[in-house]
């Protein structure tokens, strides 16, 4: 929730007043929430009969993540997952219509919510956009839970073998 304060005032004195610790103590205490929606995918592959997800580092912390990014004006949340997967990952594949989850994280005071879709791969390029700022890696469903941060990502991650069977 965002506050808008519209003062109109006069004089120095209605200034002062208007700013004095005792006016605004109960404005700074207004807190403003951000919130920015994004989708994300978790690609999959079937590895010698069990599951494989791939996970990315970050571009700037180098943490364990999965693509995701800001939701295209022109796009539905599942393309622009699609699409995040291609330049953060180089993955091409089907993107399932079904949400499996949605997770939130903390960066640069803003609040990001993702909605988690599931990305069936069917193409590993070598060649990607952000492939000299992160690295990728196909891991076990256990190892992706280990090395995700978001405890609700790590839940949607443990419930999709029941997804397959």
């Amino acid at each position: 929730m965002d506050a808008i304060f519209i003062f109109e005032l006069s004089t120095v004195d209605e200034v002062a007043v208007a700013f004095s610790p005792r006016n605004i103590a109960p404005i700074m205490s207004i807190r403003t929430a951000v919130l920015i929606e994004q989708s994300g995918v978790i690609p999959y592959r079937i590895q010698d009969g069990q599951i494989e997800v791939m996970l990315i580092t970050s571009s700037a912390s180098k943490r364990w993540v999965i693509p995701k990014g800001l939701i295209e004006p022109d796009m539905t949340p599942q393309d622009s997952a699609a699409k995040e997967a291609w330049e953060e990952a180089g993955l091409l594949g089907k993107v399932f219509p079904d949400l499996l989850g949605t997770y939130e994280y903390q960066k640069s005071g803003c609040t990001w919510l993702v909605g988690v879709f599931l990305l069936e791969v069917q193409a590993v390029l070598e060649i990607w956009p952000e492939a000299s700022k992160r690295k990728r890696q196909w891991v076990s469903i256990p190892k992706a839970i280990k090395r995700v941060n978001e405890p609700e990502l790590k839940l949607i991650l443990a419930d999709l073998p029941n997804r397959f069977w």
